[in-house]
């Protein structure tokens, strides 16, 4: 398929080497020419210098053939602009736009603009590091109701079901992290020492989840 990138800089360039390298046309957008010496002389896609949310510089690129667009340059307005024009003046079916600003990230996910918002991305990836024992999301619903979360679980669940810990919780296992890889669980599947679960849990009821998944099941 044919990927259009608005934005060479470090992001940019490496995702149009990223999509090349699978195969896929691409072509990039700058309205600085010189950004183009970020890709190596073997990138064969298309370099297109002019702005990204005008409509003449994404016909060049190839945007009314294109199935995926990211808006990736260093300016929020231009890329949640570009990514509005790509998607609804041309149809492209696939669209993301990297926002810095936390705020207007959540304000476009609610518009049906997929955002990367590498802020909070950062934020919550730094703090997971720093507080281990901090409930930090690994991804959350554009309306930031429910989210998904690491969770190591506390001794005392080791050896019980899952289900029986979701019951508990009041949360959705999606994954266990088990000896450095990740596992589906099932109906069956067991908690065992040192792994780590990636649970999906709302907002509202992330503390007390975490708490009862750190601390055990209560006994009866």
């Amino acid at each position: 398929m044919h990927v259009v990138i608005l934005g060479c800089g470090r992001v940019g360039s490496a995702l149009a080497r990223g999509v090349e390298r699978l195969g896929h046309s691409v072509a990039i957008i700058d309205q600085n020419a010189a950004a183009f010496g970020r890709l190596d002389a073997t990138f064969a896609g298309q370099r297109v210098t002019g702005m990204g949310f005008d409509r003449d510089t994404l016909v060049e690129a190839g945007i009314e053939r294109a199935a995926a667009f990211a808006a990736v340059s260093s300016g929020d307005n231009s890329n949640i602009i570009a990514a509005r024009v790509a998607r609804e003046m041309f149809g492209v079916e696939r669209v993301v736009a990297r926002i810095y600003d936390p705020r207007r990230a959540e304000v476009y996910e609610r518009l049906g603009i997929p955002t990367v918002a590498t802020v909070r991305w950062t934020r919550d990836q730094i703090l997971g590091r720093l507080l281990p024992d901090a409930v930090t999301a690994q991804w959350s619903d554009p309306s930031g109701s429910v989210l998904l979360t690491a969770i190591p679980p506390g001794a005392a669940w080791v050896g019980r079901k899952l289900r029986e810990l979701e019951e508990a919780a009041g949360v959705r296992v999606v994954c266990v992290t088990r000896f450095g890889e990740g596992v589906l669980p099932d109906a069956r599947t067991l908690v065992q020492d040192g792994d780590v679960l990636h649970v999906a849990v709302t907002k509202a009821r992330a503390t007390e989840a975490d708490t009862v998944l750190r601390t055990g099941p209560e006994e009866k």
